[in-house]
């Protein structure tokens, strides 16, 4: 047991509003060691513009190939509010909710050193999002950044 660390309060970054990626996985979050995510959740700061969009997060590892961490969703005139979340099982769509309410994450997810990428593809002028993820480091110095 003495390889898990003893602290493991659940930490909180936010990433600030930005526009969408152009057509593109872009990095949202860099990771370092071993994590384990128990909530990410986007939320629409600015209308998207009614470009067909989908959405989806990758987990990109520095060792290993991509995994999609849920399946896209369609984004494509998502009005300001609407909420972004995944269900941590990773064949699972992306959830989007303007309803003010959504469940929260059932199952947590094992991420290690790399980045949290969103993948959008197309390309919105105008939709931006704001995201936050909730995690548990599992190594010493283990670690979630805005990228």
């Amino acid at each position: 047991m003495e390889n898990y660390p003893k602290n493991t309060n659940i930490r909180t970054v936010s990433r600030p509003s930005s526009v969408l990626p152009a057509t593109a996985q872009v990095p949202y979050f860099t990771v370092t060691g071993k994590v384990l995510i128990t909530q990410i959740v986007g939320e629409v700061t600015i209308v998207f513009d009614g470009t067909a969009n989908s959405l989806k997060l990758v987990s990109n590892p520095t060792v290993g190939a991509d995994v999609d961490l849920c399946t896209a969703v369609v984004a494509t005139t998502d009005a300001k509010g609407t909420i972004y979340n995944i269900t941590g099982t990773l064949s699972d769509a992306m959830v989007a909710t303007t309803s003010g309410a959504v469940i929260g994450q059932a199952n947590s997810i094992l991420v290690t050193s790399g980045t949290i990428d969103l993948d959008a593809t197309a390309t919105d002028t105008t939709g931006s999002t704001k995201w936050t993820v909730q995690y548990i480091p599992l190594d010493e110095g283990s670690k979630i950044v805005i990228a």
